[in-house]
């Protein structure tokens, strides 16, 4: 199964009262370029254009100038041909950062993978050397390290690091990163931003309203009614929407963000949604500014309880492909919200390089995508299913997005279903005990070859013992030929992890399961 890259060639609609030359998103600065989308979905940057893009931001040399040539693409396939082996540094250390490193190992143009921190699983695993004294706050730091060792490429995981602008760093400092610069990784860093940047550019989301005021946004709660939504607008490590059923759960959302200060300052600003009835999808595309390339479908579990239920989490479990997202629906998700999206970043001056993970809501009524929010970054647990049935060389496709090339890369996918059971502290996503010794992690992993465990947060102890020292624990991952035995592979191997202070959903897949079960019925 093989996908390619779309390309951003044609006319950018604006909405209704916007016009580019004013109001620009991205800190003010002028549009640069007038990103004139087809079918066909590729453009090119005028050199007088890149010239113009603040110097911090990834358009700031040209990549031609940036990089050295891309490796050429195979006839056949479109796929890269490898004619180097590069070492790649990943930063993070949680379950994507393990699943990014577990596909770029079995890269072959990846000579090294290392990661920064890392964790004792991922150590534990050999999927990557872990270099857990470099400070990854420190810009500084990391360009000295890959500098000292040869670092080929950078894959910075969470937004974090983005946000704080260490993308502009390394850029700057001529290392190939694949992830935003801080500007556009607003995208993720603020809500409010993806919201207005939606409304300019047309893009289908849920009717919303930004508050600074908690009185304000309380009585605009009492107008709207229940349900509804209430989103912090900064980053809240995944914790900061509560879809609130009644008014009462709304003001209360509102007394925790903005005036218990819950989130801190990322919940000193609140955007209020209307509710959306439907179903949910993770939507992902590789975007090197000027093409998107379409990764596979997959579908997120957000509650921490069996069928949905109780506060949201980071992802309690996640299956790809998502049954939902058909291939007509990617033609319309690609035309309709990335592309769109990927031209409006351009044109506001903040050019996006990285991955594209788009929350949508298939609405019940129309049957039609509507953005919920957009991270910048592989979504955890969605990266850890894409990963096992990723067949193309990672490091290559990730280092042809840092150039500007995914215009000649095509991704192939195991046709093969793959499913992830996230194992977390008892109490998560609320407060846990820390330092619980986990067991028998490899006899989990020999319970088939299709299962790997990707570990986001252990440790070892002092005597050596594995010990779980985050609220999402570990990634169960299985690959099966259907929705059930990738189901039973994953289920199987957890029941024999010995781990009696974690706990887990019993029903992840239940969407595609039932889907399947109707139409063999």
């Amino acid at each position: 199964m093989a996908c390619a890259a779309y390309s951003i060639r044609g006319h950018l609609k604006l909405a209704t009262g916007h016009g580019l030359a004013s109001s620009h998103l991205c800190g003010g600065r002028k549009p640069s370029l007038s990103c004139p989308v087809s079918r066909a979905w590729s453009s090119n940057v005028s050199t007088d254009a890149a010239q113009r893009v603040d110097p911090r931001s990834h358009l700031a040399v040209r990549s031609s100038e940036r990089w050295p040539p891309i490796p050429k693409a195979s006839p056949a396939d479109g796929a890269v041909v490898a004619e180097e082996r590069i070492t790649v540094l990943v930063i993070g250390g949680g379950g994507r950062e393990h699943a990014l490193c577990y596909a770029l190992t079995r890269s072959p143009s990846c000579e090294t993978v290392l990661c920064a921190p890392g964790n004792a699983g991922i150590a534990q695993s050999r999927d990557a050397f872990c270099i857990p004294d470099l400070d990854i706050s420190s810009s500084d730091s990391v360009i000295s390290f890959c500098r000292k060792r040869g670092v080929g490429m950078v894959v910075v995981g969470p937004e974090g690091p983005l946000v704080a602008g260490l993308a502009n760093d390394l850029v700057k400092a001529g290392i190939p990163t694949f992830g935003p610069s801080s500007e556009a990784a607003a995208l993720e860093g603020s809500k409010d931003f993806m919201k207005r940047l939606c409304d300019k550019y047309n893009i289908p989301t849920a009717q919303y309203h930004t508050f600074s005021d908690a009185a304000k946004a309380k009585e605009y709660i009492k107008d709207q009614g229940a349900p509804i939504v209430v989103k912090a607008d900064g980053l809240a490590a995944g914790k900061g929407v509560v879809v609130a059923m009644t008014l009462d759960e709304a003001f209360e959302a509102i007394n925790s963000m903005m005036v218990d200060e819950s989130f801190g300052s990322a919940g000193s600003r609140v955007v209020i949604e209307e509710y959306l009835e439907g179903e949910e999808a993770s939507f992902f595309a590789l975007v090197d500014g000027e093409n998107a390339l379409p990764l596979e479908s997959a579908q997120d579990h957000k509650r921490v309880g069996d069928g949905d239920t109780g506060p949201n989490t980071g992802g309690m479990g996640a299956y790809s492909p998502a049954p939902i997202v058909t291939e007509e629906l990617k033609s319309v998700i690609m035309e309709t919200i990335i592309i769109p999206t990927v031209k409006g970043m351009a044109a506001e001056g903040c050019k996006f390089v990285g991955v594209l993970y788009a929350g949508l809501m298939i609405e019940k009524k129309s049957g039609l995508p509507k953005l919920i929010e957009y991270n910048v970054r592989f979504g955890d647990p969605e990266c850890q299913v894409l990963m096992m049935r990723l067949e193309s060389d990672l490091a290559q496709v990730l280092l042809s997005a840092c150039r500007g090339e995914l215009g000649k890369v095509s991704l192939t996918w195991s046709p093969e279903i793959a499913m992830v059971v996230v194992m977390a502290s008892e109490g998560y996503p609320g407060s846990y005990k820390k330092g619980t010794v986990i067991k028998n992690i490899d006899k989990a992993e020999q319970v088939s070859p299709a299962v790997k465990i990707f570990h986001a947060g252990t440790a070892l102890d002092g005597d050596g013992n594995l010990v779980a020292v985050g609220g999402r624990v570990l990634g169960v991952t299985a690959k099966g030929k259907d929705i059930e035995e990738a189901r039973s592979r994953a289920y199987d191997a957890v029941d024999v992890v010995d781990w009696p202070e974690g706990f887990f959903r019993r029903d992840i897949g239940w969407r595609a399961l039932k889907q399947e079960q109707t139409a063999n019925y």
